[in-house]
């Protein structure tokens, strides 16, 4: 049985899906997909996913898109342990309460405050305009307002458990994916550093692993 990671870990979602893997111990051939050149653009990459973006994975002739789904399919098909992404009707549900308000309730915020302040600058060669940052700081500290009073409320050790989910990770490397743009999201959030403090000891030495690119290079950018 054959599986293949299609990834760059300066891809919030494709250090999610390398860290699960690893922390996991399932086994997987991983592919490198070079961002910073490009090589998601380039036409043969469309035959993998005509959106021309990762993380993708192959599974015995199987390509499958989209990080969440792709970790849901890796629950079923692998033996990994039922915390992950639990069995159980309702405790599943808490996880998939989770995975469907971030696409909106915190990567598009987090993800457009990025680009804009960090991506197209680099792109461009052109300074973000200070009227724009400002008005997209305002959604960005909302949404981690929420993760840290709303999902991490009471103290929570993880967002909908007692133990670590496919969840926290998710949320964890959209939030550390603010490093690039310099933006400190821990400042005034104590639920929130200490639940990314939880994850990344949960998951050590692989999320540390799956993170060094993205310290590495958070001061050039």
């Amino acid at each position: 049985m054959s599986l293949k990671l299609y990834h760059d870990l300066l891809s919030q979602p494709a250090r999610a899906l390398y860290i699960f893997l690893k922390q996991t111990g399932t086994p997987f051939n991983s592919v490198f997909v070079n961002l910073m050149k490009g090589e998601h653009l380039k036409p043969g990459f469309a035959k993998l996913n005509a959106f021309k973006q990762i993380p993708i994975i192959e599974h015995d002739g199987f390509v499958l898109t989209e990080s969440v789904a792709i970790l849901r399919y890796l629950c079923r098909e692998f033996k990994v342990d039922d915390h992950w992404y639990p069995k159980e009707s309702k405790a599943q549900a808490r996880v998939d309460e989770f995975l469907e308000w971030q696409h909106m309730g915190l990567r598009l915020h987090l993800v457009s405050y990025v680009r804009t302040k960090s991506i197209v600058p680099l792109i461009t060669k052109k300074p973000a305009r200070s009227e724009e940052l400002k008005r997209l700081e305002g959604p960005v500290a909302s949404s981690l307002d929420d993760l840290n009073n709303i999902w991490l409320k009471d103290n929570k050790p993880f967002l909908v458990s007692d133990k670590i989910t496919v969840a926290d990770i998710i949320g964890a490397c959209e939030v550390e994916q603010l490093r690039f743009a310099g933006f400190d999201a821990r400042k005034g959030r104590p639920q929130l550093t200490e639940w990314l403090d939880r994850v990344a000891k949960a998951t050590s030495p692989h999320y540390q692993e799956a993170h060094e690119k993205v310290i590495q290079l958070s001061p050039k950018m």
